[in-house]
Formats: structure tokens, C-alpha cells, sequence
């Protein structure tokens, strides 16, 4: 009797680790996918909320995030091979396309107004006041020296004689020379700029207030991954879409997230940098054709086939397009 009794719980057990190994092995892992993006700023800042949410494990992503300043680095960067996905400026991708790399496709935005500002301290106090200066910028021909070029033309100035850039890599580089004395006038972003408030400094031009419509932040693909893995880009705008939903809905996460990563915790500082930017950052990740329109305008001067070009021909709109049909987003912005 106790040899039965011992050999059916032999078998139950075996039976149980068949069991239990089938799980595993049915269990999908994650699926890797590989991102870069342009600028440590809060427009840029979602896929660092979506890791930290925990959306990225809820679609089934295993999400790296690489930083590279400059789009237009971030495109050869996506271009070569080295990621799939890309959360940046337009104007590297654009650039790009217009060269013949037509894979390039916007599939969605997060910012399509530039919000950039000039901060300075002392005597310039106003737009006249930056001739000759030295202006910071991350990298020549990324969002921060576009948004100068713009914000320049528009006061009757002309950026390639009247000023000096001087490339620092990024927005807290450019805070850090600015500071120091390295440059006159910093082109910072939110909350970047929000610090330099804070120190005393002031706008000589405050950004937002120009409306100058540019695909500031948007999330750049390839149509060649898109067809590889349509089920994974799904995934991924899914978890971006639902971040953007926490983006927009929870302040306190947001602060959280930002002084993790951006190492900004002063209140005052992130509530003026949330309080400007939310403004314009798209809850649904619609990406405006008027935006890269602006693009192709700029680029048109020095390269021909900018005024051949359509915005439409290098975006592709079918997660945003499904989560509407499907009342994805509907559902998600109805829940409290």
C-alpha cells in the first residue's frame, strides 16, 4: 500500500514540474527594444515614466533608453541599426529623408510647438540686446539652435551674423557653462530653465509666447521595423499613449520621476516647468503635419527638394488611428 501511495505521489509531482516548466516555456518573454533620445528635458521624459509605472512590463517590453544629443545623430544612430525607435526633434529625420532615407517615419508626437527660451542675466534684457553674444546651444542644427535661428528672424535679427553660437551638449551643459561664464545667453528648456529662474537669472525671450510650430518631440520610427514587428511598436504606443495619460493626470509621479532623473526637486522649479509645458504637450501623441511643415520650410533655403516634399508622405498614423477605432483611447482617458 505505501509502495502506491508513494509511487502515485511520485507521479503527481513529475506531473506537477511538467506542469510548471510548460508555464515557463509558454510564458513570452520580453521583447527588447532598443530607443534614443535627444534631450534630457521633460517633453522627452515619457519613456522614464512609462519604465517607472511599470507600463513598459505591462505591454510586454523590455524598453532601453540611450541618450545621443542632437537629432540629427539620433537619426544615424536609428538609420544604422543601433535602435528602433527614437523620442526627438524633427529636423535630423527630415534632413534625413530628403537625402533619400525615406524609411524614416514619424508614427506619433508629444510636442509640435517649440518651447524653448534665451535666459540671460545682467543687461540683456532684451532681444536687441543679444548682438554679439555668445548663445548656448546643445548641438548646430538640432531643436535649441533651430529655436534660436526662429526666435532671432523674428526680431529682425539674422543668427548667422548677429550672434555667436557655441555648442554644449545638451541642456544641463548649457545651464552648467552658463553659469560659469562660459556663454552670454543659454537656450534652455523646460525645467532646465525653470532653474535659471530660480537663480536670479531672466527670459530675454521667453519661447512659448512665439507659438513656432516645429516637430519638437516626436517618436520616429522606420517603416522597415514596422513591418518586422508590428505587434511590438504596438505595444510600445500603447505604453507610451497610457504614459501620456499619467502625464497629464499626475502631477506628483511626474515631479517624482523628473527628480530622479533630471536630479531638479525644488518645488517652485518643477511646478513653473509642468505649468508651461503641459500646454503643449499632445494627450493623444497626435503629431501635426503643420509642424514638420515648418521643417520643410526652413530646409527648403538651402536644400531644393524640401519644396517636394509633403508632411504627410513621412508620417504613418496607424497606432494612433487603432487606438481611436478601437476606443483605446477613449477608454483610457475615461478612467479617473
Amino acid at each position: 500500500m505505501k509502495q502506491k501511495v508513494s509511487t502515485k505521489l511520485g507521479f503527481l509531482l513529475a506531473l506537477s514540474m511538467v506542469i510548471a516548466v510548460g508555464r515557463v516555456a509558454g510564458a513570452a518573454a520580453p521583447d527588447k527594444l532598443v530607443g534614443i533620445h535627444s534631450a534630457r528635458v521633460m517633453s522627452q521624459s515619457l519613456p522614464w515614466m512609462a519604465t517607472e509605472a511599470g507600463l513598459f512590463k505591462k505591454y510586454n517590453l523590455d524598453f532601453n533608453l540611450v541618450f545621443i544629443s542632437s537629432s540629427g545623430i539620433v537619426t544615424a544612430a536609428l538609420l544604422g541599426g543601433d535602435a528602433e525607435m527614437t523620442v526627438t526633434g524633427g529636423v535630423g529625420n527630415v534632413a534625413a529623408y530628403l537625402r533619400g532615407s525615406t524609411d524614416v517615419v514619424f508614427i506619433g508626437g508629444i510636442k509640435n510647438t517649440m518651447t524653448q527660451t534665451l535666459v540671460a542675466g545682467g543687461n540683456i534684457k532684451k532681444p536687441e540686446d543679444l548682438k554679439g553674444k555668445k548663445i548656448g546651444v546643445s548641438r548646430i542644427g538640432g531643436n535649441s539652435h533651430y529655436f534660436t535661428v526662429q526666435a532671432l528672424r523674428r526680431f529682425g535679427m539674422d543668427a548667422t551674423k548677429d550672434v555667436q553660437f557655441i555648442q554644449t551638449g545638451g541642456d544641463p551643459e548649457t545651464f552648467a557653462a552658463f553659469v560659469s561664464g562660459s556663454i552670454d545667453v543659454a537656450n534652455l528648456t523646460p525645467p532646465t530653465d525653470a532653474q535659471a529662474i530660480a537663480k536670479g537669472y531672466h527670459y530675454v525671450i521667453y519661447g512659448p509666447d512665439l507659438k513656432i510650430p516645429y516637430a519638437a518631440t516626436a517618436f520616429v520610427t522606420k517603416r522597415s521595423v514596422m513591418a518586422k514587428r508590428p505587434q511590438v511598436m504596438t505595444n510600445f504606443m500603447r505604453a507610451m499613449a497610457e504614459t501620456a495619460k499619467v502625464m497629464h493626470t499626475d502631477r506628483e509621479f511626474v515631479y517624482k520621476v523628473l527628480g530622479k532623473y533630471l536630479r531638479v526637486t525644488d518645488r517652485n522649479v518643477l511646478d513653473s516647468a509642468y505649468n508651461s509645458e503641459i500646454k503643449v504637450l499632445e494627450p493623444r501623441l497626435v503629431i501635426k503635419p503643420e509642424s514638420l511643415q515648418a521643417i520643410l520650410d526652413e530646409l527648403s533655403a538651402t536644400d531644393p527638394r524640401a519644396k517636394k516634399v509633403k508632411p504627410q508622405e513621412m508620417i504613418d498614423t496607424r497606432y494612433l488611428d487603432e487606438m481611436e477605432k478601437s476606443g483605446f483611447f477613449d477608454q483610457l482617458w475615461a478612467k479617473k
